[in-house]
């Protein structure tokens, strides 16, 4: 999906973004990641942060887990034309192991620091359903951690009217070995997608 065009807040807030000097991720990324989709999507999917595809091409979910994501919104029956997505942490966390830069996760001061961009784009698009990917979107919603298994299933009202849906993110259906494990937890996953999507149509 081409990043949304003809929506000026959305764009001003991409520029401000890629000048981004709130922690010290920026001096290492290639590219800041925003947020992409529609203004004023009813449905918002808000992972981790960026991966090495994501940092290298500037757009949110474009990498191995991207693929696993728009498989399971297609299976969920959710449009992806209709979804904005994002991610908690704005530029690629890494360590650098000879040719290959290897994954980090996000501390809570990285988290924290990134969650007044997350803020500038929820109001913006005004999502009526949010959907946190993993532990360290969670963490950024609701400022505090959580686990993923206390939280998911159920929505969870946020303010200004907005339900939070939490699971899991899909890198982690990319590191399950074992190929019927694998099936079940993407199925899993499928189902929370279709029941966010199906809350969002309930109103």
């Amino acid at each position: 999906m081409d990043r949304t065009t003809g929506d000026e807040p959305l764009q001003e807030l991409a520029a401000a973004e890629a000048c981004c000097t709130r922690c010290p991720l920026y001096r290492f990324a290639t590219h800041v990641v925003p947020g992409e989709g529609p203004s004023r999507a009813r449905l918002m999917f808000v992972g981790e942060q960026p991966g090495d595809s994501e940092d290298k091409a500037g757009r949110p979910f474009v990498g191995p887990a991207g693929r696993m994501f728009e498989r399971a919104l297609a299976d969920a029956g959710v449009p992806r034309g209709k979804v904005f997505v994002t991610n908690a942490v704005k530029h690629f966390k890494f360590q650098q192991r000879g040719k290959r830069r290897m994954h980090q996760r996000p501390n809570a001061h990285e988290i924290d620091r990134c969650k007044w961009w997350l803020d500038q784009e929820i109001a913006i698009v005004a999502p009526r359903v949010i959907v946190a990917l993993g532990a360290t979107a969670v963490r950024s919603i609701l400022e505090r951690p959580a686990t993923i298994a206390s939280l998911r299933g159920e929505p969870h009202a946020l303010n200004d009217g907005i339900s939070l849906f939490v699971t899991i993110h899909p890198s982690y259906l990319l590191r399950i070995r074992g190929e019927a494990d694998r099936a079940g937890a993407y199925e899993g996953f499928v189902e929370d997608v279709r029941r966010s999507w199906r809350h969002v149509a309930a109103g």
